[in-house]
């Protein structure tokens, strides 16, 4: 089941996609206000159940995408977790080691759009930077998650685009600052539930611009798996429903590229992962 959230007729919901349909679940169990809220009540296991019979609220095309959750409580994301990427980015000249546990930092909510919707490219900064990556949404509760049990505690799966503004990424010995720039990481256009991806399930993930494929690789390039990725972050605060966990991008990315190329106002960038679906978003110069 592909789970949503969105805006219709003015009114921010959340739902299930049926064809070119979106059934409004919001409104039909008003007890889960959000979609966080109906992940955590594990209601979400029987979507198909909730959705069978009921007719389509609203086509997909006269929705507002949100991101699929909207205010998420944490936002962890892994760095330099696919092999081909860390290969990448040696060869660029910037020596880096592998670490024994996954490096992570942490993305604010207000840094994340919607599909559909532009990713800003700040004034500070023309080197606006694509990074296509699968997204795990949590679930269940779980604190020193075991990585025998990190699947259980898994929802469900989207696109997601790490959108880096790289110069201030390499303003010190972190890379939070040219993270978090408002509506700069791309996250949709749904999340499908994690009964229809098997546990470990190899993806294969792609990004384009302007149609031109300039990332394509594979989830088992991945450095550090998912449930590695639960069983870490989990030990170092509690995962709630609704969080979401960025697993890393592949190589491609522009940064590393002879000459370097970035993403600029006018420009499309969409995120294609295998059983999943694409995310897409046009890139937009700042408003004041």
């Amino acid at each position: 089941m592909k789970l949503l959230s969105f805006i219709h007729l003015g009114r921010e919901t959340w739902g299930a996609v049926v064809g070119d349909q979106v059934v409004d679940l919001g409104r039909a169990m008003p007890q889960h206000a959000t979609l966080a809220d109906y992940i955590g009540s594990g209601d979400y296991l029987r979507a198909a159940e909730h959705v069978e019979g009921k007719a389509g609220d609203a086509k997909l095309a006269d929705i507002t995408f949100l991101p699929v959750i909207p205010r998420p409580e944490k936002i962890v994301c892994a760095v330099r977790n696919y092999m081909d990427h860390h290969q990448e980015v040696l060869a660029a000249g910037m020596q880096r080691e592998l670490s024994e546990q996954p490096p992570i930092f942490l993305r604010v909510w207000r840094s994340q759009c919607a599909h559909n919707q532009p990713i800003v490219r700040p004034d500070v900064s023309e080197s606006l930077d694509w990074e296509g990556e699968l997204a795990v949404v949590i679930g269940k509760q779980g604190r020193n998650i075991p990585e025998s049990e990190a699947y259980a505690h898994v929802a469900g799966y989207a696109c997601y685009n790490d959108a880096s503004v790289r110069e201030w990424q390499f303003h010190a010995k972190q890379i939070a600052s040219g993270k978090n720039f408002e509506s700069t990481g791309g996250f949709g256009p749904w999340m499908v539930t994690a009964d229809e991806i098997a546990p470990g399930r190899e993806l294969k993930l792609e990004v384009r611009l302007n149609g031109e494929t300039v990332q394509s690789s594979h989830t088992s390039h991945m450095i550090f798996s998912i449930p590695k990725l639960i069983a870490y972050a989990s030990t170092i605060f509690t995962l709630v429903p609704g969080d979401v966990i960025a697993t890393g991008t592949p190589a491609g990315v522009g940064w590393s590229r002879k000459p370097q190329r970035f993403m600029k106002p006018g420009d499309v960038c969409e995120v294609e992962i295998e059983g999943i679906g694409t995310l897409r978003n046009p890139i937009a110069a700042q408003q004041h």
